[in-house]
């Protein structure tokens, strides 16, 4: 969600709140008119006006917070920074590796860098020991990484 709207959400419940303590104390004031005998010096309008206010200060507070949300300028500088570490991905020289580790690091660029290493054994129709020793060789060089999750290995394109 964009700040802006975050903002006008806060705005609309401030004044939810406003609306809602303004209701109840007036409600609060009538029960207090009928059941207190000392008049307008009994204690619990004080009670009352101090609620009122520390609730009016605590709505006000979120308005505040609303409004500067509202008025705040999105962050670019976040966006850009995203874009350029997507861009900056080395390439990968495939001119020293043979078929099947060609074969292997297609597959990865294809899957955005990673794939369940199950996965591309069904694809390579190659055995597990086979796809195995393909993977220490790829590790060795440096151009991929296993990694465990639960029992099968997802194999990461290194940048």
């Amino acid at each position: 969600m964009k700040n802006r709207n975050v903002g006008f959400l806060i705005v609309g419940i401030s004044i939810l709140i406003v609306a809602i303590v303004l209701l109840f104390n007036s409600g609060l004031k009538k029960i207090v008119d009928d059941t207190c005998d000392h008049g307008t010096s009994c204690a619990m309008y004080d009670t009352i006006a101090m609620q009122t206010n520390l609730s009016l200060a605590i709505a006000g507070l979120v308005l505040i917070i609303g409004l500067f949300l509202i008025f705040s300028k999105e962050s670019v500088k976040i966006v850009v920074k995203k874009v350029k570490q997507k861009s900056r991905r080395k390439r990968i020289d495939t001119s020293k590796l043979d078929s099947e580790e060609k074969k292997v690091v297609d597959i990865l660029k294809r899957e955005n860098g990673a794939f369940f290493q199950s996965s591309m054994m069904e694809e390579l129709e190659v055995g597990k020991v086979k796809m195995t020793r393909l993977m220490d060789k790829l590790e060795a060089k440096q151009l991929i990484e296993r990694k465990r999750r639960g029992m099968n290995n997802i194999i990461v394109l290194k940048d």
